[in-house]
C-alpha cells in the first residue's frame, strides 16, 4: 500500500498474505484485523465495499493485494473477496534483467495502478512511467532492479524463461 499508515494496512496485509482464491470475511473478523470498528456506512452502504481506483482507503488495501469485492451480504454482515486474475500476456524482462515499456504497462496494470500511482511506488514522477511505456526512453538498470523487488513483491512473474 501506499501509505503504510492506512488503518486498513491490516487488512491488505492480511489479504497479501493470504493463499485462497476466494476468502469470505465477516465484519466482526475485519475489525479484529483492523483492531477497530468499521465506519456505520460499511454496514448499510453497498458502495463502500466497491472496488473504485479513486478515494476509498479500504478499496485500495484489497485492491493492493490482488483481490477485489465479488459479494457483500449487508444482512449477514459478509464480504467475500476473490483474488484477481490475470488474463492478459506477461512478456518477460530480456536476458539483460532490463525492463521494457510493454513490461513495465503490464506490471503497473497488474497492480491496479494508474501511471501516477506506479510512480509513487518507485519515487519517480509520473512523465518517467510513460517515457518508459511509450518507447521514448528506457529504464536504467538501477530503476529495472527496483521494478523488480517491486514485481516480486505484487507477485508479477517476469522472469524470462530458461
Amino acid at each position: 500500500m501506499n501509505n503504510p499508515h492506512s488503518k486498513y494496512k491490516p487488512l491488505f496485509d492480511h489479504l497479501y498474505h493470504c493463499q485462497q482464491e476466494e476468502i469470505t470475511l465477516d465484519f466482526a473478523t475485519i475489525e479484529a484485523i483492523l483492531g477497530q470498528h468499521l465506519p456505520p456506512s460499511a454496514r448499510r452502504n453497498r458502495g463502500w465495499w466497491s472496488n473504485r481506483d479513486k478515494g476509498g482507503l479500504q478499496a485500495q488495501s484489497w485492491k493492493k493485494a490482488s483481490y477485489h469485492v465479488v459479494h457483500i451480504d449487508l444482512a449477514s454482515e459478509q464480504v467475500t473477496f476473490c483474488r484477481v486474475k490475470v488474463s492478459y500476456d506477461i512478456p518477460k524482462v530480456d536476458a539483460s534483467g532490463l525492463w521494457n515499456g510493454q513490461l513495465i504497462k503490464s506490471l503497473r496494470r497488474h497492480m491496479g495502478y494508474t501511471q501516477s500511482q506506479l510512480a509513487d511506488e518507485l519515487c519517480m514522477r509520473q512523465q518517467t512511467i510513460s517515457d518508459w511505456e511509450t518507447g521514448q526512453r528506457q529504464p536504467c538498470r538501477s530503476s529495472s532492479k527496483h521494478l523488480s523487488l517491486v514485481a516480486e513483491r505484487a507477485g508479477f512473474d517476469y522472469k524470462q524463461d530458461h
